[in-house]
């Protein structure tokens, strides 16, 4: 969160997705008066989303938290000062965790993940705490890509992106960069960037159930139903096989076990048998598919929309499914793997080999939800505080 002022002018990164737009906020005194882009920012040039602009109405917020609150008996809550309120901290939490540390629970939001204060010492507060009770909105958003590039590529960061720039064929299911500025395929002027990729003789497909700014950008806006988009992803596994165009080619042949295992669990993936529940056409199914293969550079890419429903993981695994199977994974022009400038997960260990992902080594109390990367589904919070019984997150 680096800044500088100037005047009743401040430049800042907004901190709520890891876009990392800039922002710059005209002040009056304390007061926000207004929020824009950064058109200096050496990244985000000048663009934010909605939620950027909209951190002026968060500040100012009357229902903001600005002090710490203390719950009374009665269920009310009253304001304190730090100092009272880590006085009262420290009383009541090393009772707590002598007793059950899991009867802690702990949940971050989003902006967690973006600020290097709570990069650097919110992993020393949860070790610290050792509950199993850890919650975030990960598990309400990006959780199932992750998960998914764990267990095919080794590591939960080592998520592939279009290579946006260099394709000629880019098939988009549940997301919209141009409101997000990428958000996962991060990149300054989404806009320009898919009409350049449509103007160099490209095309743009869009698998959504609504009409998005970038559905509107499209060569072709498909309209899915909400919660089908693995049985889709499926119907074009099960075409590319059937019609003999599933080529991953030498590089990734060499790398890849279990295709055999992926065309026997596409077989009742028929297009004809998912249309009706997707609303796609089967002949549209096979035209993606055969478009897909028959791409100089193609790439599929699934953002929140195919992670936030009950079959997310398996949609989010099919979309890499398809890029290695048209020979597009780790290509030029196709789905590519980004590293970070420094210190990066996946950029460490062994070349080629991940550490591989664990899962479900605890569940939840009430549910027996799996864990997944050390927290627990963000749905089970409210049960855990609200049901009696050893192990109940106290309140």
């Amino acid at each position: 969160m680096a800044a500088r002022t100037n005047g009743h002018s401040a430049l800042r990164t907004c901190p709520l997705c890891e876009a990392t737009c800039g922002l710059e906020i005209t002040l009056s005194g304390e007061e926000v008066v207004a929020i824009r882009g950064d058109r200096d920012d050496v990244f985000s040039h000048g663009f934010i989303c909605p939620k950027g602009f909209a951190l002026k109405e968060l500040h100012s917020d009357p229902d903001r938290i600005r002090t710490p609150l203390i719950r009374q008996p009665d269920g009310t809550f009253s304001p304190a000062g730090c100092d009272e309120a880590f006085e009262l901290i420290a009383q009541r939490l090393g009772p707590l965790l002598a007793a059950d540390r899991n009867q802690v629970a702990v949940y971050l939001g989003n902006p967690n993940a973006h600020l290097l204060d709570n990069l650097m010492y919110g992993t020393v507060l949860l070790r610290t705490l050792a509950t199993r009770n850890v919650y975030s909105a990960s598990t309400v958003d990006q959780f199932p890509k992750q998960l998914a590039s764990g267990l095919m590529f080794g590591s939960g960061t080592t998520v592939p992106v279009p290579d946006v720039d260099r394709t000629q064929y880019l098939l988009m299911l549940g997301a919209n960069p141009l409101a997000s500025n990428g958000s996962l395929m991060t990149a300054p002027d989404m806009r320009g960037r898919l009409r350049a990729l449509r103007a160099r003789g490209g095309k743009l497909v869009v698998i959504d159930p609504r009409r998005s700014r970038t559905a509107e950008e499209a060569d072709e806006h498909h309209f899915i139903r909400p919660g089908t988009d693995a049985l889709l992803l499926f119907a074009i596994v099960h075409t590319l096989f059937t019609e003999g165009l599933a080529a991953p080619g030498e590089k990734l042949a060499a790398l890849t076990d279990g295709l055999d295992t992926v065309r026997e669990l596409a077989g009742p993936f028929t297009p004809d048998a998912v249309a009706p529940i997707t609303g796609i056409p089967a002949d549209t199914a096979r035209r993606l598919a055969r478009e897909l293969a028959g791409a100089e550079r193609a790439a599929v890419y699934g953002r929140i929309g195919t992670c936030t429903q009950q079959f997310g993981t398996l949609a989010s695994w099919l979309v890499d499914v398809i890029n290695v199977l048209t020979g597009n994974l780790d290509r030029e022009g196709g789905a590519m793997f980004p590293l970070g400038a420094a210190n990066h997960s996946n950029a460490a260990g062994t070349p080629g080999r991940g550490r591989g992902v664990r899962i479900g080594r605890w569940q939840s109390r009430v549910r027996g939800l799996d864990e997944v990367f050390g927290e627990l589904p963000a749905a089970c919070l409210a049960e855990e505080i609200d049901t009696p019984g050893e192990g109940q997150v106290r309140h």
